[in-house]
């Protein structure tokens, strides 16, 4: 049996509780030519993914949307065998198909798995949609030159810490902001930022101020609310912002707060780019592997991973997530991974 958490009743303002999700069991599926069948292995969990839920993306009863990574039980493609790890998309799932005619919300084309490229797990993170969601928006996007100060929110997440490293190897000086002491701690002590900040500062904007004397000059915006109220008065002149999101809004009933910290920046002669990684992978991805994947392996990129066990902790870590309550790229690990 394949068991898998899906979406119980219509999601909550602002964020999930208790009654959210129900884990269900129904037959493992069997794939038809030019399928396969794959055991999920890790499932990553992010932000973007309450949206999908909230705006009513997922069908009823449909496995929760997630990018995995699994590993091939069975096989009717072609150069595709039994115990290959794939790059996939099945979600909240012990099991899923993957391949030809395979319907699901956010359904990603796989991609086979070298091991010897990086851990697995780095597939839904530093070499994966994650890590080229940072270097999109921080590297395409923003473009920062030697000696220019930036801004990154969310700074210990699973993006943020890839991107302000991206900022670093540019020559740019860079600032975080991120939650507890501990967090800030990683990220100026093993991620090498120069500075960082805690929102959770009675003092939050006097100190982001003070960390950048210089002003803004790149501000990579995973957050919003008040941590973007306290960047807008330090942009400089000509300076840049990507929304790569807005977690602070995403149980806001109504309203498009992205529209609104985009016309506030712009006021100020900003020049703001909303980034959705999916207009990156044809053309740039890999570009994207062949630059990041001797940065991680030499050192250069430095990655954490927040990794829980088991499918039933899923709802509980998602929640935790979207809180703030993890301390890197959060990961569920359903099933053994083999190459431990």
């Amino acid at each position: 049996m394949n068991r898998y958490w899906t979406l119980a009743k219509r999601p909550p303002p602002p964020w999930p509780d208790e009654g959210t999700f129900a884990l269900r069991e129904a037959p493992t599926p069997k794939p038809d030519p030019g399928q396969a069948l794959t055991r999920t292995l890790y499932v990553s969990l992010d932000p973007y993914q309450w949206g999908y839920k909230r705006r009513g993306v997922e069908p009823e009863g449909a496995p929760c949307h997630a990018r995995t990574v699994a590993q091939v039980v069975e096989s009717r493609i072609d150069g595709l065998a039994p115990g290959d790890f794939v790059f996939c998309t099945n979600g909240w799932a012990e099991y899923g198909l993957i391949g030809e005619g395979v319907p699901r919300p956010g359904y990603m084309v796989p991609r086979r798995l070298d091991p010897a490229r990086g851990r697995i797990s780095q597939a839904v993170g530093v070499l994966g949609m994650l890590g080229l969601t940072a270097y999109a928006g921080m590297i395409l996007q923003c473009d920062p030159k030697p000696g220019e100060t930036v801004v990154v929110s969310a700074a210990s997440g699973g993006v943020g810490q890839i991107a302000g490293q991206l900022a670093r190897l540019k020559g740019a000086r860079v600032v975080g902001i991120a939650g507890r002491e501990e967090k800030c701690a990683y990220v100026t002590g093993e991620l090498g930022f120069d500075a960082c900040v805690s929102h959770l500062s009675p003092s939050f904007a006097q100190d982001l101020a003070a960390a950048c004397p210089d002003g803004v000059d790149v501000y990579f915006e995973n957050v919003g609310g008040a941590v973007f109220e306290a960047v807008l008065p330090l942009f400089n002149s000509k300076a840049r912002m990507t929304i790569c999101g807005l977690i602070a809004h995403y149980g806001d009933v109504g309203g498009d707060a992205g529209a609104a910290e985009r016309a506030a920046a712009e006021a100020r002669g900003v020049t703001v780019t909303n980034l959705f990684v999916g207009d990156y992978v044809e053309g740039h991805h890999d570009a994207f592997l062949d630059d990041m994947v001797p940065w991680v392996a030499e050192g250069r990129v430095k990655y954490r991973e927040d990794i829980r066990e088991g499918l039933e902790t899923i709802p509980a870590a998602f929640a935790e997530m979207l809180k703030g309550g993890n301390f890197g790229k959060m990961l569920v690990r359903v099933a053994p991974d083999p190459t431990l």
